[in-house]
């Protein structure tokens, strides 16, 4: 399973309520060949990150098209720049990410020859830890074999959750990090406030 990972920013923040709406409407049901989708959006930042889980990179090329006409459908004040277009594999896929109401993603960078050694250490050691904070529902690993580059999305039933876990998460994170040789790039929080189709997901 790959994900397309399409971030925005410089979004008209009070734009963000209709935004929503159109994407639950109009976005990844009208995108050919895509298995799921999730919407994580920052209302204060105006930062968005989509989502969209596809069998194969080849059918994430075939749906580039597509892509492009959902967009003409959403003013440029409402969804913000485009920002960057990723491809990931996805490494982990646990839990329940339609319950999801916010979201903690971690970026690690390290050498792609470390990958498959430091997800299995995340599957095998930091995963069931991260399971067993209250509140959390899934998380989501994804990776650039490429680049190196390591994304790692924890889940959380409520904002709230998500405030009360920073403490533990910045240890595991560290801990996670540090036996894998990389580098944290970056935190970022979300509000998820689209899932869909995601039940059939997989890693």
């Amino acid at each position: 399973m790959y994900a397309r990972v399409a971030s925005f920013e410089e979004r008209d923040a009070s734009l963000t309520d209709e935004l929503i709406e159109r994407v639950r409407d109009q976005g990844p049901s009208s995108i050919p060949d895509a298995k799921g989708f999730l919407g994580l959006f920052d209302r204060e930042r105006g930062t968005s990150l989509g989502i969209t889980f596809f069998d194969s990179e080849e059918a994430i090329r075939n749906s580039e098209q597509a892509f492009e006409d959902m967009v003409q459908h959403f003013p440029a004040e409402m969804r913000g720049r485009r920002k960057s277009v990723d491809i990931y594999e996805v490494t982990i896929f646990d839990g329940d990410a339609e319950r999801a109401k916010a979201a903690r993603v971690s970026s690690l960078e390290g050498s792609p020859e470390s990958i498959d050694e430091s997800v299995s250490k995340v599957q095998a050691e930091t995963l069931p830890q991260v399971r067993g904070l209250e509140g959390n529902v899934g998380a989501i690993g994804l990776a650039d074999r490429k680049s190196g580059r390591v994304t790692v999305i924890t889940l959380w039933e409520s904002a709230d959750a998500l405030q009360q876990s920073e403490q533990q998460a910045d240890r595991l994170r560290a801990q996670a990090a540090e036996s894998g040789g990389q580098r944290i790039a970056g935190v970022d929080r979300y509000e998820v406030a689209v899932a869909q189709q995601l039940s059939g997901v997989r890693a």
